[in-house]
């Protein structure tokens, strides 16, 4: 009998809301392979903040998640803090952005760009 080992990394999901929107922003970009990457760092009204930014390079510690032909890339140290959450993208009367759903979050401003654990 063979036993299969769990994958140990944290797994983020992206939606199909976020996979469209990243496909079409990609589509926009010069060059190949540009991925959106997410990072989380110090600071914010609430501890930590979510950057986003588009990338085309890849580090040796980056986890990289893909919905529908297009790639969400996370450093190993923001992953830490980002497993279990999902990558949706949003359109309200505030504006359109992506928006990260994250169940380790115990708080979070109130727009939603920064939280506390």
């Amino acid at each position: 009998m063979t036993t299969m080992t769990p994958d140990p990394r944290p797994n983020v999901t992206i939606t199909d809301a976020a996979a469209r929107r990243l496909a079409e922003v990609v589509a926009t970009e010069p060059g190949a392979d540009v991925k959106l990457r997410i990072s989380v760092s110090g600071g914010g009204c609430a501890g930590f903040q979510y950057g986003f930014t588009l990338d085309a390079a890849r580090n040796d510690d980056d986890i990289v998640f893909e919905r529908d032909g297009v790639a969400v890339v996370i450093d190993g140290v923001s992953l830490d803090l980002l497993g279990g959450a999902q990558i949706d993208f949003v359109e309200d009367l505030s504006g359109a952005s992506f928006l990260v759903r994250n169940p380790n979050a115990t708080s979070s401003c109130g727009c939603g760009n920064s939280f506390s654990i």
